[in-house]
């Protein structure tokens, strides 16, 4: 695929232009900030954009802010933001236009080759994904109002592989359940977290969301 970085750390940026070319891809642009990265993507029409959420000067949003513009402008671009913390709120902006093509990874993910690339590639088919690590602590931050404490373990767990970006196919492998449970228990989720079932919004993005804002 081709792809544009947009990553402050030299030594990070350089890694993943030589890791993407070593693995037959194609790095049609690397910036150390976020300045002019929705027009390079304009302009070089990529498959995919890694962007490091905290950029030069401010260092606070200006990748997320650039990632959402791509959105945007661009929304067939698949977009993967790293993340050196779990934040909720950015994780939240990110996916509320619209999970389809959308990651967030913490930095940590790069480090596991297979994971990052298969991230991407992921992405670049139009799916979501979300690091564990990020749900795993999202999950742990529920109360007893939230209404995630509906659910029951299973149906939690289902909801977890879900908010990772994986299909039903990839839910049934993880969990070692059939297709028609898994579908099952999805339908059980969205129910108890009262979404609705009309044709104009998407039931699984809603139910990422859900989990994300709790």
């Amino acid at each position: 695929m081709r792809v544009i970085i947009a990553e402050d750390s030299t030594l990070l940026r350089e890694g993943l232009v030589r890791l993407l070319a070593e693995e037959g891809h194609e790095v049609v642009a690397a910036f150390g900030d976020a300045d002019g990265l929705p027009e390079a993507v304009d302009r070089h029409g990529p498959d995919a954009v890694v962007v490091d959420i905290r950029m030069p000067p401010t260092h606070t949003d200006e990748g997320l802010r650039a990632a959402l513009a791509i959105r945007e402008r661009r929304p067939e671009t698949g977009v993967l933001v790293l993340s050196q913390h779990v934040e909720r709120t950015y994780a939240a902006q990110l996916l509320a236009g619209g999970a389809e093509g959308i990651g967030y990874l913490l930095k940590d993910r790069v480090a596991q080759v297979e994971e990052f690339l298969d991230a991407l590639e992921r992405i670049r088919a139009g799916h979501a994904v979300i690091d564990p690590e990020v749900v795993r602590q999202l999950m742990g931050r529920t109360t007893r109002t939230d209404p995630l404490t509906r659910l029951t373990p299973r149906e939690r767990d289902v909801l977890e592989v879900l908010a990772q970006g994986h299909t039903n196919a990839g839910i049934s492998e993880r969990l070692h359940l059939s297709l028609s449970a898994v579908e099952k228990h999805l339908n059980a989720v969205f129910d108890k977290l009262d979404l609705p079932r009309t044709t104009g919004h998407n039931r699984r993005i809603l139910a990422v969301l859900r989990y994300l804002e709790a």
